[in-house]
């Protein structure tokens, strides 16, 4: 049996750009996180502790008890982060490669978002939380399924009341799916409910959730200041490591979704350089999102 750990990329609210005083968090929504059996999942969990420990050693925030303190990906992948804390980087890459040691793999799902103010793309956060999660489990499923074992997922704790409102939606997608897609059977039970403060795989998901969305920063912002996550030498493990099914779906783009390690590469399907330049920069930045938020307006209207 797999065990799945997962957290949120980004959030589920609207998306302008980066110099916008309201709509400037997250241009995608999604989950990310790492699948590893059943067996080796305490394994790692100790692994990833032991790692953390060594390297947030000056820290005093976890002198109290060490069992339950956490670092937040937000805080290891910085946009100096290469510069001002390479051992972050090293970090992380050791752990992506015990978890593949250890029969793992790194996954995500995510969807860019319609550049516009929430009235501009008729915003419902939420429909876009289980969209995302809808496609998170059937990816999940059919990794699983390809490899003739079950499944549970696992995702960070959230409030009684909104746990109680997603669930008989997830049931509902598990159970209406797996009458044609067998593979749904896989999955043991709708995602379940874990502290982060208590749990060290939850930790590592929003890691991995945080550097999934550096990437996704780069490749759907022309001017991100993420470039390094492209940087082999930085993160060596990024390639193969993620599951076939891992996918960033691009909103109304003439080109193709981005899967599985592609989205750490150096090259920028929305962004090719052509003579060094990269083709976007030559048309004004206000009057790309203009343009974008008025297909997709036009796209909500249809």
């Amino acid at each position: 049996m797999y065990l799945a750990y997962i957290d949120e990329i980004g959030e589920t609210g609207a998306f302008v750009c980066r110099s916008d005083p309201q709509y400037n968090t997250s241009p995608a929504f999604g989950y990310a996180g790492f699948l590893i059996p059943s067996h080796n999942a305490r394994r790692f969990g100790a692994e990833f502790q032991a790692q953390k420990k060594k390297l947030f050693a000056s820290s005093t925030s976890h002198d109290a008890n060490s069992g339950r303190w956490e670092i937040k990906g937000s805080d290891v992948f910085r946009k100096k982060t290469p510069e001002q804390a390479p051992s972050n980087l090293r970090v992380f890459d050791h752990l992506t490669k015990i978890c593949r040691d250890f029969g793992g793999n790194l996954f995500y799902y995510a969807a860019e978002k319609n550049i516009g103010t929430p009235r501009q793309t008729s915003l419902d956060k939420d429909i876009r939380e289980m969209d995302a999660m809808r496609e998170t489990l059937n990816r999940l499923a059919s990794h699983s399924g390809h490899r003739d074992s079950d499944i549970m997922v696992l995702i960070d704790q959230i409030n009684e009341k909104e746990r109680k409102r997603r669930l008989p939606k997830m049931y509902s997608h598990i159970l209406g799916r797996s009458t044609q897609h067998r593979e749904m059977r896989r999955l043991i039970e709708p995602p379940m409910h874990l502290d982060s403060q208590l749990s060290a795989n939850i930790q590592f998901a929003d890691w991995v959730a945080a550097c999934v969305t550096r990437a996704i920063d780069y490749q759907l912002l022309v001017d991100s200041p993420f470039g390094w996550v492209a940087d082999s030498s930085k993160l060596k493990q990024m390639n193969g490591t993620f599951t076939h099914d891992s996918k960033l779906h691009l909103y109304g783009r003439s080109v193709d979704d981005i899967n599985h390690s592609k989205i750490f590469h150096r090259e920028r399907p929305l962004y090719p350089k052509v003579d060094g330049h990269t083709i976007s920069s030559q048309t004004d930045p206000k009057t790309l999102r203009r343009l974008r938020a008025m297909a997709g307006s036009s796209a909500n209207r249809k």
